[in-house]
């Protein structure tokens, strides 16, 4: 059986240490002046780390403009009320980890722009203008207003009313609860006016809802497993939450920050518990569990959090302070090749590993397992995945820590040379290679070690005889074609008529326009092979007489010697 052995996976189980150092800041960058007031802060991710936290101040390890906020496993964050303008900004970035102490990283500062202009008008986020059946205990939530750094609010039961609340200063928020509740089947009137320094919002539109019928909502719920704050959670765990009286459902949302529902997005379940969520390991998730009935949704439900087990890493070990990381290391090639005609291609991975897999991508999405074993024998050209795993026991069990990487298999076959085109240069030649078969091919010049090259064309070499190798790069066969400049035509003229009117009077050897003559010495002879007459490269050329003697139109032959020793043959005729 051919077996070719593409790589060698080291997959050393160990563990990799790296300096707990603080990210570098990707924008705005430090010291940056200018700055929007609706920027967004991000930095590089840090390995290891199981989240941040972010602080905003006006000083040094301020925090007068953002207390101290977690922002999950996310590496952007936006601050949801803006920033002042015309102002230096200090802002202080933690690396948060489940099992040590937090890291403070020294805060950085940049300066924001100096914002002219009243802020543009805002929208109800919640309720959505126009929307209907809305509870009568529900709160209003609009969107952040650039450069607004309060707004004014009014609210009524007819167009321009302000009964339920006249217009009033709310501050810079983006939500208002109401002291009592909206009246039952009413129609809501409400005008947000965002404003700065420079003024109020010109000519916000005023926008309404409509409250259903008085009806009982139903209380928040909590959950029970994990309960809030816990850590150590398995990857696959059961989710339970208290099942609430009244309640017909609960919308859960789940995400990695307390911004993003990037795991569940308000997904209604109409039990109390869900096993159906595969997590991360080393992660704080967040969660939102918000009973509902025909009244609407339960009004301010709380966000929890639990953090899952570390897992496979990459986690920081608390006692040593290195980083440890429990999958195992492998190297394998983005592309591989097979021959064909070869009746098997197999690959092989080595290795510390507990076991290795080997898929096949069929589509987007869609994996067939085709083999469990060390040695894998490819059926042919396709995309597939390799996968090297070790087994570990934990508090939840036994796991695997994997490590994949998928590769793409090619066919090819054996190069074969086809022609050689060699043109002249001054003093130089060029040559390029036509090669014929499927395969990724690469080219070498005399020696078929190398060094090769992608191109087939090799330029200015000097005037000599080459040897031109050509491989294919998955090593399915080489070809080779020995390359000398033929120089035994052109240059020598096929007659010439010495008769005295200034034109082909003399026989020579015409240098091509390359500039490149090889003629060392040309010897000229009749047809019985008498030698005429011998001439040099330089010379006028042959006359057509010997001895001063006029020879008759004929056939005449020559001999021609080039700078490397070889001889050209030839024939010409005079014509009088």
């Amino acid at each position: 059986m051919f077996k070719k052995l593409l790589c060698t996976a080291g997959l050393l189980f160990g563990l990799h240490t790296a300096a707990q150092q603080c990210p570098a800041i990707l924008s705005p960058l430090p010291g940056s002046t200018g700055v929007s007031v609706s920027a967004s802060i991000s930095w590089e991710a840090v390995e290891g780390v199981t989240g941040y936290r972010i602080a905003i101040g006006t000083t040094p390890g301020g925090d007068e403009v953002l207390p101290l906020t977690t922002v999950g496993a996310a590496t952007t964050f936006t601050p949801p009320f803006g920033l002042p303008d015309d102002t230096q900004m200090y802002v202080s970035l933690y690396l948060l980890f489940l099992n040590q102490p937090d890291i403070a990283c020294a805060p950085f500062s940049f300066t924001t722009e100096d914002v002219t202009l009243p802020p543009p008008c805002t929208a109800l986020r919640s309720p959505v203008n126009g929307s209907t059946d809305i509870p009568v205990a529900s709160n209003l939530n609009w969107s952040y207003s650039p450069t607004a750094s309060g707004y004014r609010l009014a609210i009524g039961t007819s167009p321009g009313g302000s009964e339920i609340l006249p217009l009033t200063d709310v501050g810079n928020v983006l939500s208002y609860n109401p002291p009592a509740d909206f009246p039952a089947e009413t129609t809501i009137y409400v005008r947000i006016v965002p404003y700065n320094d420079n003024g109020d919002a010109d000519a916000c539109l005023e926008e309404q809802f409509t409250t259903g019928p008085l009806a009982t909502l139903p209380l928040c719920s909590q959950m029970v497993s994990p309960v809030n704050g816990e850590s150590n959670v398995p990857l696959s765990p059961v989710l339970e939450w208290e099942a609430v009286a009244g309640a017909d459902g609960y919308i859960v949302s789940i995400g990695t920050s307390p911004f993003d529902n990037d795991v569940l997005d308000n997904v209604r379940f109409f039990t109390n518990l869900t096993n159906v969520i595969n997590f991360e390991p080393n992660r704080i998730y967040y969660i939102r569990i918000i009973p509902f009935n025909t009244a609407g949704e339960a009004i301010g439900c709380g966000q929890e959090t639990f953090s899952t087990i570390l897992g496979c890493g990459p986690y920081f070990d608390p006692g040593t302070g290195e980083l440890v990381d429990l999958r195992p290391e492998i190297d394998f090639p983005e592309l591989v090749g097979i021959c064909l005609g070869d009746a098997v291609t197999t690959l092989s991975a080595t290795g510390d590993a507990d076991g290795y897999r080997w898929y096949i991508i069929d589509s987007p999405g869609r994996e067939r397992l085709l083999a469990e074993t060390e040695d894998f024998e490819v059926p042919g050209e396709g995309l597939y995945r390799y996968e090297a795993y070790r087994s570990y026991s934990g508090p939840s069990g036994a796991f695997e820590c994997a490590s994949s990487a998928e590769f793409r298999v090619t066919a090819s076959e054996a190069p074969e040379i086809r022609d050689t085109d060699v043109r002249l240069g001054v003093g130089v030649i060029s040559i390029t290679t036509e090669v014929s078969g499927s395969g990724d091919y690469e080219f070498a010049l005399k020696d078929p070690a190398g060094p090769y090259q992608d191109s087939n064309r090799f330029e200015n070499l000097p005037l000599d005889t080459y040897t031109i190798h050509v491989r294919d790069k998955n090593g399915c066969g080489s070809d080779q074609v020995v390359v000398t400049p033929d120089l035994t035509v052109e240059g020598f003229p096929k007659f010439f008529t010495p008769n005295g009117d200034g034109t082909n009077d003399r026989w020579q050897y015409i240098v091509p326009e390359s500039g490149l003559n090889p003629v060392r010495e040309i010897f000229i002879f009749d047809r019985y092979g008498s030698l005429l007459a011998q001439i040099g490269p330089d010379s006028p050329g042959w006359d057509g007489t010997v001895n001063g003697r006029p020879l008759p139109p004929n056939n005449y032959w020559f001999r021609a010697v080039d700078r490397n020793g070889g001889e050209i043959h030839g024939h010409f005729v005079l014509k009088r």
